[in-house]
């Protein structure tokens, strides 16, 4: 038996990786000391799993950005507005693909699967992709020939990288496929040429639903890798669910074959146990938890590896995570603050690999060996089931009477729709921001220093107040229509409510990474979740008593706050958002009986909770939505409740959006260049719509005939009163001088096509 590793957290263990991209971005690093405080982060992750014991440690899963956009790179698909001129890919092309550049917008960026990582969508269609360098035998050497390592190299294979991809018709698929294949032959005929024995191919995509033609051209890809690579060996790795089409995956002709037997677990394991397993394959068994923190149940974990082998014989059975550890922060060393009963109870990436070998170690030399381990283990897990957190009877009892509720506004939208214009009297598609200003260094700085107690809670506010002031004021001389009032208070929209609420407790190093450099700490969700006090009204009545025009109370949704946390695995995701909405309807109430009457509960993680199979979607969405409907449904019908969503695929849930009944939805139009509008011009949707005209992800300012023609195109499939007009998400990571900027062009757009809306009526 052997112990494996699909991925490592790209981030370091203390943001190294962060702070090196974000030092080069400002020209404070060259590019020669950039590219030398990478390498020596990368060889630090790959002595750290050779220390910890995995056999089988994977090379090229780290990247500068993503592991996509590496992909793309790799195969030479720039879009033509980088002015890519051939050979080998320049560090300035690669980040302008990824953030945009003054001259051209950057490729769009999406959710990976159903996790909170986002990837660069490759675009095919401008470029015939060719060759431009082997990123996998780069890894591979370097790992080999400068630390004795003889890496397992990662790619991301055919089916799922064209897939996950754009620039090409619905029937040009199979084309597209066919057409890349022989850039994978290359680069895998290399690395068996330069003595590889094993390569991990990666194919999450094989778990979603799969057409009889998906599974003849995966066949067909993965025989002519068979046939023109007799000597490699492929891991074809699979994760995040099981794959419905087990027989004829276990038919393919690779030597390995890995399973998700977490999210998996149920049908994985049905199908291994009812089909058997290929007598000349590896079986790759996902036992540990790659996406969430909590330690795995040694003594349930063993006998799960104990029943594989009865099928599968210990020698051909690699014990690993159940995905990369990508997803999960690197190490629990230093969280010495959290209560004792939660930190014996976490593992993050260090601790898991410990867990893998473990395991492993058991099998090698009997379980006498671990069963010192296997006791503490569920001495530790009862601590934690037993702890009062765990057991609040109120929160239990609120969240089982919703079954009986029907969470709905008092008043259809049709109707709260005229209530709403006759008391807001806001122009043709009003301008507003989605709610957070940027966060400079003096901001961070305050956080800071009240956090260390350096400041009092006096010494603080009148700092937040007075940032939340000028910002009106900037806001008022922009000319915006409905107002926020800057979000300067939180460290990040999940992390700010769960510090207010019962049933959390937060890390003080647990990072992990959502795109590019910008790392978010989930909270930690370990108890039953309950509303303490208010949490936002202080400072959105501030801000309202600043200025005559509307201002928007800023909340984060259930949905969002669950699935952006690392969320207790001992009761359902349902009873965990339920929770969470009746915590935030307490919320919504209080800032409404402050006067607030526009507040928006932002659900930017909606999709991502989306299960990957298609029947069990409308399951999900029928208690998340429900979830959003707790948390907003009992307020005045003049009240407008807001939300927003971004980078998702909104045709996979038009339906749900509608039946969250909020009476605005903002949405992403800017990296998609507005593909998203089409949506609403082939789908029946009544309500408002904010169009996110701008990429806040890039330091770019938009051209005023930009954002103008972004507007025209919305305004064309839908009538003009059910649109707004915003940026695309929040302004914390942008700086100053652009966000006046851009929000001065966006207006200054909007302007121009109320006028000439105004001329043709």
């Amino acid at each position: 038996m052997k112990s494996s590793n699909l991925g490592y957290p790209r981030i370091g263990k203390d943001r190294e990786w962060k702070k090196a991209l974000e030092a080069f971005w400002a020209g404070k690093l060259d590019e020669t000391t950039f590219l030398a405080q990478m390498e020596q982060i990368r060889k630090q992750h790959l002595v750290k799993q050779q220390k910890k014991g995995i056999d089988w440690i994977p090379v090229n899963d780290f990247t500068f950005y993503d592991h996509m956009l590496d992909m793309a790179v790799m195969f030479g698909l720039i879009p033509k507005r980088f002015a890519y001129a051939g050979g080998p890919v320049p560090l300035a092309t690669y980040f302008a693909m990824a953030r945009g550049n003054k001259d051209a917008v950057a490729s769009e960026m999406t959710k990976w699967f159903n996790t909170n990582y986002h990837y660069i969508v490759p675009e095919f269609g401008e470029r015939t992709p060719v060759l431009t360098e082997n990123r996998p035998l780069q890894a591979y050497l370097e790992a080999r020939d400068q630390l004795g390592i003889a890496g397992k190299p990662v790619i991301v294979g055919p089916y799922t990288f064209v897939k996950l991809s754009k620039g090409y018709a619905k029937d040009e698929f199979e084309r597209v496929v066919d057409q890349i294949v022989p850039l994978y032959v290359d680069v895998l005929r290399e690395l068996e040429l330069h003595g590889v024995e094993w390569v991990q191919i990666d194919e999450p995509a094989f778990v979603l639903d799969l057409t009889g033609q998906d599974k003849v051209l995966i066949r067909r890809v993965y025989e002519q890798f068979s046939q023109a690579l007799p000597h490699l060996k492929l891991m074809v790795q699979t994760y995040f669910e099981a794959v419905d089409w087990y027989e004829e995956l276990i038919e393919l002709p690779v030597h390995g074959l890995g399973l998700d037997f977490v999210h998996g677990k149920t049908a994985n394991l049905a199908n291994l146990t009812t089909h058997g397993f290929p007598q000349d394959k590896v079986l790759g068994a996902g036992v540990i938890d790659g996406r969430n923190i909590w330690r795995s149940a040694l003594e349930e974990k063993w006998e799960l590896v104990k029943t594989l082998c009865t099928v599968v014989a210990p020698e051909r059975v690699w014990v690993q995570p159940s995905s990369s550890l990508l997803h999960v922060p690197v190490t629990v060393e230093d969280e010495t603050d959290l209560p004792e009963e939660v930190r014996v109870a976490l593992a993050f990436a260090d601790e898991k690999l410990a867990e893998v070998r473990l395991l492993v170690q058991g099998f090698q030399y009997g379980k006498y060996v671990i069963s010192k381990e296997i006791a503490q283990n569920e001495k530790d897990l009862q601590r934690l089931a037993q702890s009062p957190a765990r057991n609040r009877q109120e929160v239990q009892e609120a969240r089982k009477a919703l079954a009986s509720t029907a969470a709905k506004r008092a008043v259809p939208f049709h109707e709260r729709r005229e209530i709403q214009q006759a008391t807001w009297k806001l122009p043709l598609l009003p301008t507003t921001t989605i709610g957070s200003f940027p966060q400079t260094t003096e901001v961070r700085q305050a956080r800071q220093q009240f956090k260390k107690g350096n400041w009092t809670v006096e010494q603080y506010d009148a700092f937040i107040q007075e940032q939340i002031r000028e910002w009106i004021a900037i806001q008022e001389q922009i000319g915006l229509d409905v107002l926020v009032h800057g979000e300067f208070e939180r460290t990040d929209m999940v992390e700010y409510f769960g510090e207010k609420l019962d049933g959390f407790v937060f890390t003080k190093n647990g990072w992990v990474q959502s795109y590019g450099s910008r790392c978010v700490k989930p909270p930690v969700i370990y108890g039953d979740v309950q509303f303490v006090s208010p949490m936002t009204v202080k400072e959105s009545v501030y801000a309202k008593s600043l200025t005559d025009k509307p201002v928007k109370g800023m909340l984060t949704g259930p949905s969002t706050i669950l699935n952006w946390s690392f969320v207790r695995d001992d009761v359902s995701r349902q009873e965990v958002c339920e929770q969470i909405a009746l915590a935030l309807r307490k919320e919504v109430e209080a800032l409404e009986a402050a006067g607030i009457r526009m507040i928006q509960v932002d659900e930017p993680a909606l999709r991502e909770g989306l299960p990957l199979k298609q029947a069990d979607r409308a399951a999900y969405l029928d208690w998340a939505v429900k979830s959003f409907r707790v948390a907003t449904s009992t307020v005045e019908p003049g009240t407008q409740i807001h939300t927003h969503m971004c980078y998702c695929e909104f045709h996979d849930f038009i339906d749900a959006i509608s039946e969250l009944d909020a009476d605005v939805i903002s949405i992403e139009t800017s990296r998609s260049h507005g593909e998203l509008v089409s949506v609403f011009g082939t789908c029946t949707y009544d309500k408002g719509i904010g169009l996110g005209v701008y990429d806040i992800h890039s330091p770019r300012v938009p051209a005023v005939a930009e954002i103008e023609e972004m507007v025209s195109r919305g305004v064309q499939v839908l009538p003009p009163g059910q649109f707004w007009i915003n940026p695309d998400c929040g302004l914390k990571t942008r700086g100053r001088e652009e966000t006046i900027a851009s929000l001065k062009n966006m207006v200054a757009a909007t302007h121009a096509v109320r006028n000439r809306l105004a001329q043709k009526a």
